[in-house]
């Protein structure tokens, strides 16, 4: 079992007691406890800028001397770090460093970041001044160290500054130049440091939201300015700025707290109405008379899809299209299932999908199309919608049937008025061509020469119903008769 080990099954035991019989707020005391970080250290930076390169990392060890921290029960088992207890052949470069002069917030999560299951990323490189100090150039050198806690834990940045004294200490002649205690460590003291509790958030979509960014200065150090900018896809423009009294907000509705709150240690910004425009990396630079240094705190805005599934052409081919609107960020999706009664969800393939759509508010929204095949018995479909804004996928679903195949009113109304045209014209084509007939016999009467008797008796014969064209003239031809197949009144 490693050290580690033993030190949290220690932690365990001593916070199960306390439990049981926790003292009262009153008998808790303050005790300063020194915390060891792992850490890597960037050798031959040759960068004169805030921050030294990646390269050429070896392993190193950062004590903070005498944090104080509140004793709860759960100090007990901790003991101050000794340097000579380190026997390996290569032992790393070991910090001491005394945070007398600042503050070290959120220690409590720094000492128990391994006992609860968090890792701690911790870097340290050379720092280079803004303005050089002439009289101790030569005997001291600075260090800036980021720690990070993972799992959104807190984030600081630590301004080092290293001590010198010429009749106990010589100087390592390394590439480093670092000057060595009797008990081979780099004695520093931390003279500034800059931190925020939560490097990364998320917002939804119109609401307001603060930034966490605090710092600590030791003594004769004076505030300069603060600084807020935001980064997004490769491009950067000032948010807020506060020099000497003076704040100016460059994105709109952007404040820090008050002036008094400023000079405690808190340059906390807030935004209101958030929108995907106030996404992106925001940068929290403060500048005191001698140092520099900055925290970075990543602002994720999010809104939530709205769904609504609609069944269109139900007569012919049926479309099913699920309407998802009002999402952010971009990426969205979309899964279709089929269910028959009985039977269990079966995803469907085949879907389509419209063109993006963006609101002027900078959400996006996009609609799938699928062409449904219910069957006789008939389907449930159902859309399910997945998005980073979700904590479970959103699911609409509807139910599905084939038409039953009837007449409508309108096409028997139409059917039937066509039938009885067709009836009438044909009854009255039957009446028309007898007649016509009739008439052409009667004509032809009219040209050969009869007797008065003779005309009498066709006049008579033209009187009867039933007209029979004859006669006494020796025509030779047959009397046709003429029949009425239709009725009329």
């Amino acid at each position: 079992m490693g050290s580690w080990e033993v030190w949290c099954l220690l932690i365990s035991l001593v916070l199960s007691a306390a439990a049981e019989s926790e003292p009262p707020m009153t008998e808790r005391q303050w005790r300063p406890v020194d915390i060891v970080l792992d850490c890597f250290l960037v050798k031959n930076s040759g960068h004169h800028g805030t921050f030294a390169s990646n390269k050429n990392m070896v392993k190193a060890l950062l004590v903070l001397r005498k944090v104080p921290m509140l004793d709860d029960g759960s100090l007990e088992g901790f003991t101050d770090f000794q340097g000579g207890a380190l026997t390996q052949d290569h032992p790393p470069v070991t910090f001491e460093a005394s945070v007398d002069l600042v503050q070290i917030p959120q220690a409590e999560a720094l000492l128990h970041a391994d006992c609860s299951e968090k890792e701690v990323t911790c870097e340290i490189s050379r720092y280079f001044l803004q303005t050089r100090q002439e009289a101790t150039v030569e005997t001291a050198a600075w260090f800036i160290t980021n720690v990070q806690v993972s799992g959104g834990g807190p984030s600081v940045s630590m301004v080092m500054k290293t001590l010198w004294d010429a009749e106990k200490e010589a100087i390592w002649q390394t590439s480093m130049h670092l000057s060595l205690s009797p008990q081979d460590t780099v004695r520093t003291v931390v003279e500034f440091q800059v931190s925020t509790q939560t490097p990364s958030l998320t917002f939804l979509l119109g609401a307001s939201a603060t930034l966490h960014c605090g710092f600590s200065t030791a003594p004769g150090l004076d505030l300069i300015s603060v600084e807020w900018r935001l980064q997004y896809k490769g491009s950067g423009w000032l948010v807020y700025s506060w020099t000497t009294g003076q704040g100016q907000a460059k994105r709109e509705g952007a404040t820090l707290g008050p002036e008094q709150l400023l000079m405690a240690g808190d340059a906390s910004l807030t935004l209101p109405s958030l929108t995907p425009k106030d996404e992106g990396t925001y940068i929290c630079q403060i500048t005191t008379s001698l140092y520099r240094a900055q925290q970075i705190i990543q602002v994720n805005v999010q809104a939530p899809p709205k769904v609504q599934l609609n069944l269109v052409n139900k007569a012919q081919a049926p479309i099913l299209i699920c309407n998802i609107a009002g999402y952010y960020p971009l990426d969205v999706a979309v899964t279709w299932t089929r269910e028959e009664l009985g039977g269990i969800p079966v995803q469907v393939s085949g879907a389509s999908y419209s063109s993006l759509r963006q609101s002027i508010a900078g959400t996006y929204s996009i609609s799938s199309f699928l062409r449904i095949e219910p069957g006789s018995a008939g389907a449930t479909y159902t859309c399910q919608v997945t998005h980073i804004s979700l904590e479970e996928p959103l699911v609409v679903s509807t139910w599905v049937a084939l038409p039953e195949r009837r007449m409508s009113f309108g096409v028997f109304f139409a059917t039937s008025l066509f039938l009885l045209a067709l009836l009438f014209l044909h009854c009255f084509q039957r009446q028309k061509a007898p007649a016509e007939v009739g008439l052409l016999q009667v004509q032809m009467l009219k040209t050969e020469p009869t007797s008065s008797a003779d005309t009498q008796k066709s006049f008579d014969h033209m009187q009867h119903p039933m007209l029979k064209v004859a006669g006494g003239h020796k025509t030779g031809r047959a009397t046709p008769t003429l029949r009425s197949h239709c009725l009329y009144p």
